[in-house]
């Protein structure tokens, strides 16, 4: 995600450029802190490069919300990630290519936190799916009442076969793994790539991001060694 603190950095296209020759298949950005047009030239440059193009909803009002699903029609990225009002969104997306993932529990404030019970969380999963969603976006590192990686658990649980993506607060190798151990399909990084988090040691953008793929392989190949 080229993201930091919930919001899409500013120099989003400078980073875009700088991140082109690693060749990264998934790239995103949040619905907060650029302007329109520079999105547009965004989501271009990022498929240009051969990349899906995730657009994240943090907006805090079901209005700014249901403006960024049709934002997310308008650039035509590949997923939306966020929001709660899941028909609502789905009609909006209706006609399109994009696969929705909502979020599950109940996600407030910005930087977001995420309120709710792993059984609160598994049955927004059913309902979600049963409503045509791809999968869900879980905060579970946001989490105030509840485990994350029990949220975890169960948005598994009731997601079926749709695909978990984890969103915020994940950093290094041993919280991927976790991750992944307890049914996660995918996760998201921003911050701890900008602050230089991911791989403390490094000091270059390129380091930080082949942190992240490095460690992504290692728990891989652990997990098909088991």
């Amino acid at each position: 995600m080229l993201t930091r603190h919930d919001r899409t950095v500013v120099d989003c296209l400078d980073v875009a450029r700088a991140i082109a020759p690693l060749g990264l298949a998934h790239v995103g950005f949040k619905d907060v802190g650029i302007e329109r047009p520079v999105a547009a030239e965004l989501t271009r440059r990022l498929k240009g490069a051969g990349a899906a193009v995730y657009l994240e909803v943090v907006s805090t009002t079901p209005e700014a919300c249901l403006r960024s699903a049709e934002t997310a029609v308008a650039l035509g990225v590949d997923c939306l990630l966020g929001g709660v009002q899941a028909a609502d969104i789905l009609a909006i997306l209706d006609g399109s290519a994009i696969a929705y993932f909502p979020f599950p529990g109940r996600p407030h404030d910005h930087p977001t936190k995420l309120g709710g019970t792993a059984a609160e969380v598994a049955e927004d999963c059913r309902r979600f799916r049963a409503l045509g969603c791809a999968g869900v976006d879980l905060l579970a590192y946001r989490a105030t009442e509840a485990d994350p990686l029990e949220l975890v658990r169960a948005a598994r649980a009731g997601l079926g076969d749709g695909r978990l993506i984890v969103a915020g607060s994940v950093v290094g190798q041993a919280r991927v793994a976790a991750l992944h151990a307890a049914g996660a399909d995918a996760f998201t990084v921003g911050s701890a790539i900008f602050d230089g988090s991911w791989v403390p040691q490094a000091g270059t953008l390129e380091a930080q991001l082949r942190g992240v793929l490095a460690d992504c392989a290692a728990v891989a190949e652990a997990a098909e060694a088991r």
